[in-house]
């Protein structure tokens, strides 16, 4: 008795969106304002420009910079124009917030530069479970870009989909 196997998940001519591409892959190097604050209250103009001079930019060469302060101080907002400032030459990229919130911002700015066109009137089924931390906020821009364009739109895995939209 030969029995023909046929894959109905490949058939259903499905497309899926994994959004770990979009996952920056990159180092992320962080420049914590805490270490250059007197006494660990109050950062001094004077000593910070000197400090920025002085820095040894090796270590944020070609990376996505995490610009934050982990004390509890009131930082001056030129402090951080002039972290930017010194970094942007060097860095790949500078952003304010710890190495997730970093890493989410990149995230988010990838996804942005789907081209959504590419899945007009396609049903898509955007991956669910993987490896990196793809957060809310990614799948939620995902579905804002593909909803005007797509055919449908699930989330999960093409053999297990929960329905988001489906254009009627």
């Amino acid at each position: 008795m030969n029995e023909t196997f046929v894959n109905k998940v490949s058939e259903s001519g499905l497309v899926t969106l994994n959004l770990e591409i979009f996952y920056p892959r990159e180092e992320v190097a962080v420049f914590d304002l805490k270490d250059y604050l007197f006494m660990g209250l109050i950062l001094k103009e004077k000593d910070f420009r000197e400090s920025l001079k002085n820095l040894d930019l090796t270590m944020f060469t070609g990376k996505l910079v995490a610009v934050t302060c982990s004390a509890d101080a009131v930082i001056p907002m030129w402090a951080y124009m002039l972290v930017a400032s010194s970094l942007q030459p060097v860095a790949k990229d500078v952003r304010f917030g710890s190495a997730d919130d970093v890493k989410k911002q990149v995230l988010l700015q990838n996804i942005l530069q789907l081209n959504a066109n590419d899945y007009a009137d396609k049903r898509v089924v955007i991956k669910g479970c993987g490896d990196l931390p793809v957060n809310e906020a990614a799948y939620l821009e995902a579905t804002r870009l593909l909803r005007p364009v797509a055919k449908s739109i699930m989330y999960g895995e093409p053999c297990s989909t929960v329905p988001i939209f489906k254009r009627k």
